[in-house]
C-alpha cells in the first residue's frame, strides 16, 4: 500500500470526507441543543369557529420544548387533535422562529345517541362537543350503533333530499339492534322503513313514501301517527283517534 500513492490519496480523501461529515453532524446536534433558534410564536393560519385561542394555548403549553429544529411536531399535532372540536391538525415549521398550525374543525350535522354531548360530523364520525359554541338546536337526532353511523348519515341525507319535494324534513332517525330504520318527520309523523334489502332498498321505500304522501293524508283524513312502508307494494297507517272519541266504546 505504501508504494501505491494513488490508493493512499484516495483513502486519505475518504477519511477526510468522513471526518468532515462527522463534524458537521456533531455541530448541528450541538447547535440544536443550545438555546438558539427559539420558537417565538405559534400562528394559526385559518379562521376558527369553535376552537378558542385559550384552548390552543393550554394544549400546547407542555409541548413548546426545544428550539426551531428540535421541537417535536408530532407531539404538537397530537395535543391539538385531542381538543374536542378539532378533527385534524397540520403543524409545520416556518423559518426562522414560528410554528404554523392549520386546524380542521368538526362540522356538526346531527346529535348522536340519547345520552347527550355526542355529535356527528359531516364525515359520519362521532365526537364529543366538549367546550365551545353550542351546536344549533335545529340539528336532527340520529340513534344507533356507533359502527353504523356513516350509513345512518347517508340514509338521513337521502331522506332530507327526497322529503324536500313534499315540504317535509327528517328530525330523527333511529336504527334497532336488527338494523331496522325508523324515521321521524318534522310534523311528528313516524315512518317505519325496515331493513336495507337487495330487493327493497331504503331509498326505494323513501321514494314510495314521498310519491304517496298526498294519498296517505287523503286516506287517513288527518296526519297519521305512523306510516309503515315495510310492505313490498303498499303501506299501512296508524291514525290517532279523533278528538272526543278517545275511550269511546262500540255502540
Amino acid at each position: 500500500m505504501w508504494n501505491r500513492p494513488q490508493l493512499m490519496r484516495d483513502v486519505a480523501d475518504l477519511l477526510f470526507t468522513a471526518g468532515a461529515a462527522t463534524l458537521i453532524v456533531a455541530a448541528a446536534i450541538g447547535a440544536a441543543r443550545l438555546p438558539l433558534f427559539p420558537i417565538r410564536e405559534v400562528v394559526v393560519t385559518n379562521e376558527l369557529r369553535e376552537v378558542r385561542r385559550v384552548e390552543i394555548e393550554r394544549a400546547l403549553s407542555g409541548n413548546l420544548r426545544g428550539n426551531f429544529f428540535s421541537i417535536n411536531l408530532d407531539a404538537f399535532r397530537k395535543s391539538l387533535e385531542r381538543l374536542p372540536w378539532v378533527r385534524r391538525a397540520d403543524v409545520r415549521r416556518h423559518w426562522p422562529a414560528s410554528i404554523e398550525v392549520s386546524l380542521e374543525e368538526h362540522v356538526p350535522v346531527a346529535f348522536w345517541g340519547r345520552t347527550g354531548g355526542q355529535l356527528m360530523n359531516s364525515h359520519g364520525e362521532i365526537f364529543l362537543a366538549g367546550i365551545g359554541a353550542p351546536p344549533p338546536e335545529a340539528l336532527p337526532l340520529l340513534v344507533g350503533p356507533p359502527g353504523f353511523a356513516p350509513e345512518m348519515l347517508d340514509y338521513y341525507r337521502q331522506a332530507a333530499d327526497l322529503l324536500r319535494s313534499i315540504g317535509r324534513a327528517p328530525r330523527a332517525l333511529s336504527v334497532s339492534p336488527r338494523l331496522a330504520l325508523q324515521l321521524k318527520l318534522d310534523d311528528g309523523m313516524i315512518v317505519e322503513l325496515g331493513r336495507q334489502q337487495a330487493k327493497a332498498a331504503i331509498r326505494e321505500r323513501l321514494e314510495r313514501f314521498a310519491a304517496f304522501y298526498p294519498s296517505i293524508l287523503t286516506v287517513a283524513g288527518r296526519r297519521p301517527e305512523i306510516v309503515d312502508m315495510r310492505y313490498p307494494n303498499g303501506f299501512a297507517l296508524r291514525v290517532a283517534a279523533a278528538p272526543g272519541n278517545e275511550g269511546r266504546g262500540k255502540p
